[in-house]
């Protein structure tokens, strides 16, 4: 399960591809829809990483706060 880290906050989610998009490589841009396990404070413009298994494995801004 991906570990998503803003700020000073860590949380568990989950993500699906907005798109035709299967694969990202580095430097690609991808549209995710994250589905938190916790509720965190977020706004728009918010930076935050993804890391798997002790490694980042991504990073990106937060678009749009659905709920």
């Amino acid at each position: 399960t991906p570990q998503f880290f803003f700020r000073t906050s860590d949380v568990s989610g989950s993500t699906s591809v907005v798109g035709e998009s299967e694969m990202a490589m580095p430097g690609d841009g991808v549209t995710l829809h994250v589905t938190l396990q916790s509720p965190v404070a977020l706004t728009h413009g918010d930076h935050f990483a993804i890391r798997e298994g002790g490694k980042t494995v991504g990073s990106g801004v937060v678009s749009k706060v659905l709920a």
